[in-house]
């Protein structure tokens, strides 16, 4: 018998309550008035917009925050091809505005509207504290980042992402947008099922480290909904509608995927499909395959 029933399994798919969404709607509110009332930079020179489970619609009862991107657009860091140089793209002069700087500024409106005690730096994000009226919030500040690609030196040929630089100096190149329209198309692409898929095992996730059973700091929501943008839409959505069974054949697929001598796993990507899943990153392939291994037990499988 299994531990939970599919009437369970699919209370645990359920996205965050209307009261939560409602903190996460202010939430986001307040930050944008927090930037709009500030004349520190322009508004017309940086992008608000979220990221991370909220944005994607993964995010489960009583574990949700906000991620929210704010994106620097008036000057970029770009990637060319490979033998091509700046010049080839006719791009020349300096930036006289740095990340650092920018990053300083946002934290200054930042405390300037939420108070000091409700605003902690941290080393890639500005957190501000929750309260009775809305969810703790992390401030992504960023630059847009463009990858140009092909041969003709075309300026207007490149992908979108952002970057941002840790205060330790970590390079953090990602594709928030392209993460989420993915995840959208294989919501669709999957009787809507995908996006349960993630609630669900996010929550499995608290419940088995809540319960002492299992707990890996390196499981992360994001992993968890990178790992199943991974698993095949056609097993997905042709699967029988019991939980129990698909949960089954998710943990069955990506057990194997991350054996030892398997190395399929190599071509996991994240949801952008910019980047490889499993490399440089915090987490590898035996921290999959041990937490595929620990759900299987955890479920009563």
């Amino acid at each position: 018998m299994a531990k939970y029933t599919h009437e369970q399994l699919c209370l645990f798919a359920q996205p965050a309550s209307e009261t939560e969404e409602t903190k996460l709607e202010r939430a986001i509110e307040a930050v944008k008035r927090a930037l709009g009332n500030s004349d520190i930079i322009l508004s017309d020179k940086y992008e608000i917009f979220g990221q991370g489970s909220y944005a994607n619609n993964t995010n489960v009862r009583n574990n949700s925050d906000v991620d929210i991107n704010v994106c620097y657009t008036a000057a970029y860091y770009y990637e060319l091809p490979k033998g091509k140089t700046k010049d080839d793209y006719g791009f020349s002069g300096n930036v006289q505005y740095s990340y650092s700087e920018f990053k300083n500024d946002i934290e200054r409106m930042l405390v300037a509207y939420f108070g000091r005690n409700n605003v902690i730096r941290k080393n890639k994000c500005i957190h501000i504290q929750e309260n009775t009226y809305r969810t703790e919030i992390d401030v992504v500040p960023t630059w847009e980042h463009r990858t140009y690609i092909g041969e003709n030196n075309d300026p207007y040929n490149f992908y979108r992402g952002v970057k941002l630089w840790s205060d330790d100096g970590e390079e953090v190149i990602n594709y928030p947008k392209q993460h989420k329209n993915n995840g959208i198309n294989k919501n669709t692409n999957t009787q809507k099922r995908y996006k349960r898929l993630v609630r669900i095992l996010k929550n499995i996730n608290i419940k088995m480290a809540d319960s002492g059973f299992y707990k890996n700091i390196n499981i992360t929501s994001f992993l968890i909904e990178c790992l199943m943008y991974n698993y095949p839409n056609n097993a997905l959505a042709t699967s029988i509608y019991d939980w129990n069974s698909i949960l089954q054949d998710v943990i069955r697929y990506f057990w194997n995927k991350t054996r030892e001598d398997c190395y399929d796993w190599y071509q996991f990507l994240e949801n952008s499909e910019f980047l490889y899943l499993m490399i440089k990153h915090k987490w590898d392939r035996s921290d999959v395959h041990e937490f595929m291994t620990k759900l299987w037990i955890f479920l009563e499988y």
